[in-house]
C-alpha cells in the first residue's frame, strides 16, 4: 500500500462541511481501524477537548487529514458511506483516489452549483417554488424572492427536483433546518439548509446527482 494512504491506527483529523461555519470549524479525532479497497473504516470521531462522540449520518461530507514524516499533513475529503459494527462501532467512508490526497485543504467537493427546482412548505403550511444555489450531500440553498423572509431555525419541508444523465428525474422529499440566510447583491438572499430528515435512499441520489455533475466540471 503506498504510504500516501494512513496506515491502520493513524490519526484521522476531522471537520464536517454541513453549511454552518460554526460547526465547521470544530475538529474532531478518530483512528483509521480497517481499509479496503473502496472503504476507509474509522473509529466514531470525538470532539477535542470535550472527548464527546460525533454521530454521523450516511451521506456526511467531510475534510480529513492525517500526518506523515515530519508531522506533514496530508488532506482529503471524503462522505460517510455507512456505519458497521464490528467489536466496535466503526464508520465507513469513501476511500480517496491517490491523487486526491493533497497538501492544501480544500471545501468538501461534494457541493455543485446547480439550479434545480425545489418546492418548499414552511411550518405554517405557506408553499412556493425557488431555485437552488447550490446542492451537496449535507444540504442544498436556494434563492428567496426580495418580498420573501425565512427566519435562521426555522424548519421547512422541501422536494427537489433531481435530473439524471440518464434522462430519469427523480423527485427527492426531505425535511431541513435553515443555517443561514445570506443577503447577495442582487437584492435577494440565499437560503442554506441542512438535511433534518431525509431517507439515506433519496440521499444517495443527491451524491449520485453531485457526482455526475462534478465529473461533467472535471471534463471540460
Amino acid at each position: 500500500m503506498s504510504a500516501l494512504y494512513p496506515k491502520i491506527n493513524d490519526v484521522l483529523y476531522i471537520q464536517l462541511d454541513t453549511g454552518d461555519e460554526k460547526e465547521a470549524n470544530i475538529v474532531y479525532k478518530s483512528r483509521v481501524s480497517d481499509m479496503d479497497d473502496e472503504s476507509m473504516y474509522m473509529e466514531v470521531p470525538l470532539q477535542e477537548g470535550t472527548g464527546k462522540l460525533k454521530k454521523l449520518y450516511i451521506g456526511d461530507e467531510l475534510s480529513a487529514y492525517f500526518l506523515t514524516e515530519g508531522g506533514v499533513k496530508n488532506f482529503f475529503n471524503s462522505y460517510v458511506l455507512s456505519h458497521h459494527e464490528d467489536i466496535i462501532r466503526l464508520v465507513r467512508i469513501k476511500k480517496p483516489e491517490q491523487d486526491q490526497i493533497t497538501k492544501v485543504q480544500r471545501r468538501s467537493f461534494l457541493r455543485v452549483q446547480a439550479e434545480l427546482e425545489v418546492a418548499v412548505m414552511t411550518n405554517d403550511g405557506t408553499q412556493f417554488l425557488a431555485k437552488t444555489d447550490d446542492v451537496g450531500g449535507g444540504g442544498v440553498s436556494f434563492h428567496l424572492q426580495p418580498d420573501q423572509t425565512i427566519a435562521e431555525g426555522s424548519i421547512l419541508t422541501c422536494w427537489i427536483l433531481i435530473p439524471f444523465k440518464n434522462g430519469s428525474v427523480e423527485h427527492v422529499p426531505f425535511e431541513g433546518e435553515v443555517v443561514r440566510v445570506k443577503q447577495v447583491p442582487t437584492n435577494r438572499s440565499i437560503v442554506m439548509l441542512k438535511f433534518n430528515q431525509i431517507a439515506d435512499m433519496e440521499r444517495q441520489k443527491l451524491i449520485r446527482f453531485c457526482f455526475e455533475r462534478q465529473f461533467d466540471f472535471r471534463n471540460r
